[in-house]
C-alpha cells in the first residue's frame, strides 16, 4: 500500500492517527483480499450492504452496458432504468404503495422521508429508538439513538427518542416476548401524550434494528406502532436501509411480521449492493397523493442515477433467477441458527443469539445470570479490548467479522455458499474462545 490513504484520505468515525486500514485489491462473491494476498471471508458484508456479494458479474455487466449508453441524466428528465427500477420497487413492496423517490444512500432517504412527513401532517416533532442508527447528515444523525448522536448535539431539536422492545435487557421488566411487546407500546404511547400528539409528525423506526442489536420486534409490536399512528395521526416511517432487499430472506421485513403496514419505507444498501451509490423512499398513495399539486422541495442532483439503477434492475434479475430470498430462509434456519443456538451450550460468553435469515447477533457477557456485558457501553481503548481480541482471532482464522459493542453480527452476502458459512461460523466459534477465557478470568 502507498503512502497515499493514510496520508490524504480523511476517514469516518476515526481518530486519524489510530488508523491503520488493510489495502483491499480484489472481491470475488464472499471473499475479498488484502495486498498481501490473504483472504478474508466477508461476514460483514462490508457494512451489511454487499448483499450479492464483491465483483457480482451480473451487477458490473449492468454498470458497464449502461455507461455506454447514458452515463448520467439530471433527475427532472426521464430515465427508462430508473422508470424500470421504481416500477419493480413498487411491485415487490404492494400494498398501498405507489411511488418512489431515489436518493445517494439512507441518510437522504431518511431525511426526505421525515421532511414528507412533516409537510403532510404539518407536525413537525419525530419520535426514534435509542438503540438505534439512521444516518450522518443533520436530521439523521439526530434521530440516531446510539453515541453517535452525542458529539454532533443539538442538532435538529425536534426529535425525541424512546425505548423500543429488547427482551433481554427488557426496560420494562417484561418477561415473555408479549409482554415486552405490550409495555413498549404502551411506553410508546405515553411518549405520545406527553409530547403532545397534535406536534408529533413521524415515528421513524428500524423495522428490525440493526448495528445496534439485530432486534426482531415481538409479536404485534408493529401492528401496535401502525394502530397509534392510525389513532394520533402520525406518519409511520420503516427505516429499511439495512434490512431490505432479502437480508433476513424478505423483500423488506415488515413483509414477515404480518401485514402492517407503514406509510414511507426507506432503503439504501442491498438495493444494488452498493456498487453505486443509491437509496429511496417507498411512498404511500396517500402521501404521494398529497404532492400531486403540492410541490415537494427536496432533491438531489444524482437522484435516481442511471449506474445505481442498472445495478438495481439487475440486482432483482438475480434475485429472482437464482431465488436469493428461499436460499436465505434456508440457510439462516438450517445453518445459522443451529450453529448459533449451539455456542450457548459450548461457550460460556455466549448469554443471547438472536436473528433471521442472514442476520443475527450474539451477546457476548461477563456472566450469563446477570448479564453484564463483555465489554462496557461504547467502550473504548483498553475496556473493548476484549472484542479487539476477539475481532482479532477470527480475522486471523480467514474471516472479517461484524462487532459493535459487546455483540458479533453475523451477516455475509446472501450469495455466501453453504460450505463458505459453515466454514466462517466454524473461525467464529474457535474466535469466541477469546471472550470464554475473560468470563473465566
Amino acid at each position: 500500500m502507498t503512502d497515499n490513504d493514510p496520508k490524504y484520505v480523511f476517514h469516518s468515525w476515526s481518530a486519524q492517527a489510530t488508523l491503520n486500514p488493510v489495502n483491499v485489491v480484489r472481491g470475488e462473491g464472499s471473499t475479498f483480499w488484502d495486498e498481501a494476498g490473504k483472504s478474508y471471508l466477508d461476514f460483514s458484508s462490508q457494512l451489511v450492504n454487499l448483499n450479492l456479494g464483491h465483483q457480482h458479474p451480473d451487477l458490473v455487466q449492468a454498470i458497464q452496458t449502461q455507461a455506454g449508453a447514458l452515463a448520467t441524466i439530471q433527475p427532472a428528465m426521464a430515465s427508462d432504468v430508473r422508470g424500470e427500477l421504481a416500477r419493480r420497487v413498487v411491485e415487490v413492496t404492494g400494498g398501498h404503495f405507489a411511488k418512489v423517490f431515489f436518493t445517494n444512500g439512507g441518510a437522504d432517504a431518511n431525511e426526505n422521508a421525515i421532511r414528507m412527513a412533516r409537510l403532510v401532517t404539518g407536525k413537525r416533532k419525530v419520535l426514534t429508538m435509542y438503540r438505534s442508527y439512521h444516518g450522518n447528515t443533520t436530521t439523521a444523525i439526530t434521530a440516531t439513538g446510539d453515541p453517535r448522536r452525542w458529539a454532533n448535539e443539538p442538532a435538529d431539536p425536534s426529535v425525541v427518542h424512546f425505548f423500543g422492545p429488547y427482551l433481554y435487557r427488557s426496560a420494562f421488566y417484561a418477561s415473555t416476548p408479549e409482554e415486552e411487546s405490550q409495555r413498549a407500546l404502551e411506553h410508546l404511547e405515553q411518549t405520545i401524550i406527553l409530547e403532545g400528539a397534535s406536534t408529533i409528525g413521524a415515528i421513524l423506526i428500524e423495522t428490525i434494528v440493526g448495528t445496534n442489536g439485530v432486534l426482531i420486534p415481538p409479536p404485534g409490536y408493529l401492528a401496535g406502532v401502525r394502530e397509534l399512528c392510525d389513532k394520533y395521526g402520525i406518519v409511520w416511517i420503516a427505516d429499511e436501509v439495512m434490512v431490505g432487499f432479502g437480508r433476513v430472506g424478505e423483500w423488506f421485513a415488515w413483509q414477515a411480521d404480518g401485514g402492517a403496514q407503514p406509510d414511507l419505507i426507506t432503503f439504501a444498501k442491498g438495493i444494488n449492493s452498493g456498487y453505486v451509490p443509491l437509496g429511496g423512499v417507498v411512498i404511500s398513495e396517500r402521501i404521494s397523493q398529497h404532492f400531486d399539486n403540492t410541490v415537494f422541495p427536496g432533491g438531489l442532483t444524482y437522484s435516481g442515477h442511471p449506474l445505481a439503477c442498472a445495478a438495481g434492475v439487475a440486482t432483482f434479475d438475480a434475485f429472482e433467477r437464482d431465488g436469493i430470498l428461499a436460499r436465505v430462509k434456508d440457510l439462516g434456519e438450517r445453518i445459522v441458527r443451529p450453529t448459533l443456538e449451539g455456542w450457548l451450550e459450548t461457550h460460556p460468553s455466549v448469554g443471547e443469539v438472536r436473528g433471521t435469515g442472514l442476520f443475527w447477533a450474539v451477546e457476548l457477557v461477563r456472566d450469563r445470570e446477570t448479564r453484564e456485558p463483555l465489554v462496557p457501553f461504547n467502550a473504548a481503548g483498553p475496556a473493548n479490548a476484549p472484542m479487539v481480541a476477539f475481532a482479532a482471532a477470527a480475522k486471523a482464522g480467514g474471516v472479517w467479522p461484524f462487532t459493535h459493542f459487546n455483540r458479533l453480527h453475523v451477516a455475509p452476502p446472501l450469495v455466501i455458499t453453504e460450505d463458505e458459512l459453515v466454514r466462517g461460523l466454524g473461525v467464529l466459534g474457535e474466535a469466541l474462545n477469546v471472550a470464554d477465557a475473560e468470563v473465566a478470568s
